[in-house]
């Protein structure tokens, strides 16, 4: 899988003076960097809002329906045969779904030095439950998650409302509020692991935080890619040519049949270059957050993430030309892990989890984090010119602080000694 890196298309900034204007994801609050390693790390948000639904809603991502929701509040009813069977005209398609997909601002009042400003964010989302649950990114309502700032939600039929924070999860950049609703139109959920590169989709979204309940469509482009933020954090993504600018994150990415196949997160930058990219934008696979979701709904936070139990870094391209293979070396191993109960050592350099290439730290991360705690899975070892091959059942992330085994395996310069083998260059990454 390719590695690139891009801004999270976050909402746009607006005060008294200037226009919108994109703006990128902030590090972590205290002054703590945002690494990889955050990937893995469980976010829980409890908010005031109760998780009734969840269990339907969670038999309802499990298998994708095989038509899309009836008309929006505007435009009537659509031909239902048509759009199961994909036949439907874009134009009835939008018509379709637009009743479902909304518009999110976050406002906060801050008050500095006696003086109150009030600045707004703008994004996308879409309906989940007839009741009032709504998806959205994380880095949408981020805002509100961390200072408490109101949250409004608007249909393209004029009706507004305040929502309530249900749940968010920061790596996962999936987040959900509620509005008081009923008789809402959700989405269908579809089935992203099923997708083919260039396949047709579609979004409807804010682009901007003006342009309004915006059409555009394209092909996917690519599948799988592992997308590095400027923050260190990696992703899978699928890549989209869709017109999207800020103002999008969060809306649904759709198929031909109007079935939601991703949440619209991001479009490609490059800081350190002139070159401006366009056609190139990025959404999260729908089939990786379902469960996510469902989670945020039923208890605010998401249950059963994995955790491996080490600290690890890509090997340098230095070290592969002395013939040590490409993976992710060992830092360090958590005492008391499923790692080390393993035999995990530091100075191992992991190739392959669960029958699946390894070649990075970052590869490593992605790998983790689509398995489920319990998940038993094999992991390949290179270790001291040998080929190791352990099985491995993976803990439960937990909050609670844990006791790591020093990094002994490396030297001051970072070259290998006593069966260690040199840092790839990054920073360890958690897992």
């Amino acid at each position: 899988m390719e590695k690139y890196e891009y801004t999270m298309e976050s909402a746009d900034s607006r005060d008294e003076e200037t226009a919108m204007v994109p703006f990128k994801k902030k590090s972590r609050r205290h002054g703590k960097l945002v690494k990889a390693a955050a990937l893995l790390l469980a976010l829980a948000l409890l908010c005031g809002v109760s998780g009734l639904g969840g269990a339907a809603l969670y038999a309802r991502f499990a298998q994708p329906e095989d038509s899309a929701p009836v008309g929006d509040m505007t435009n009537g009813p659509v031909n239902m045969a048509a759009l199961a069977s994909g036949e439907l005209s874009a134009e009835d398609l939008y018509e379709a779904v637009l009743g479902s997909c909304v518009g999110i601002t976050v406002s906060t009042t801050v008050n500095i030095f006696g003086q109150t400003t009030t600045s707004a964010a703008s994004g996308s989302g879409f309906v989940l439950t007839a009741d009032g649950y709504i998806a959205t990114n994380y880095h949408v309502i981020e805002e509100a998650a961390e200072n408490n700032a109101a949250i409004e939600v608007s249909f393209a039929n004029g009706e507004r409302y305040t929502a309530a924070l249900v749940g968010g999860d920061e790596e996962a950049d999936v987040a959900v509020i509620k509005i008081d609703a009923q008789d809402l139109t959700p989405v269908t959920l579809g089935d992203s692991d099923s997708l083919r590169v260039a396949q047709w989709v579609c979004t409807v979204g804010n682009p901007l935080g003006e342009l309004t309940f915006s059409f555009s469509d394209g092909r996917v482009s690519a599948l799988d890619r592992v997308i590095s933020t400027e923050d260190g954090e990696s992703m899978n993504m699928l890549q989209t040519n869709c017109a999207i600018n800020p103002g999008n994150s969060g809306g649904p990415l759709f198929d031909e049949r109007g079935r939601v196949v991703g949440i619209v997160t991001a479009k490609y930058t490059n800081a350190s270059s002139t070159v401006s990219a366009e056609g190139l934008g990025f959404a999260i696979p729908i089939d990786d957050v379902k469960t996510v979701l469902s989670d945020l709904i039923e208890y605010g936070y998401v249950t059963g993430k994995p955790q491996l139990g080490v600290s690890v870094s890509s090997v340098s391209g230095v070290m592969r030309r002395y013939g040590i293979p490409a993976g992710a070396a060992v830092e360090e191993v958590v005492s008391g892990s499923c790692a080390q109960k393993a035999g995990i050592q530091v100075g191992d350099i992991i190739t392959s989890f669960d029958g699946k290439t390894i070649g990075s730290g970052d590869e490593l991360v992605t790998a983790v984090k689509s398995k489920r705690a319990g998940d038993t899975v094999e992991i390949v070892l290179y270790r001291q010119g040998e080929s190791v091959t352990v099985s491995v059942t993976l803990d439960e992330k937990s909050s609670a602080p844990v006791e790591e085994q020093p990094a002994t395996g490396w030297s001051e310069y970072g070259w290998p000694f006593g069966g260690g083998y040199v840092r790839g260059g990054s920073e360890g990454e958690d897992l």
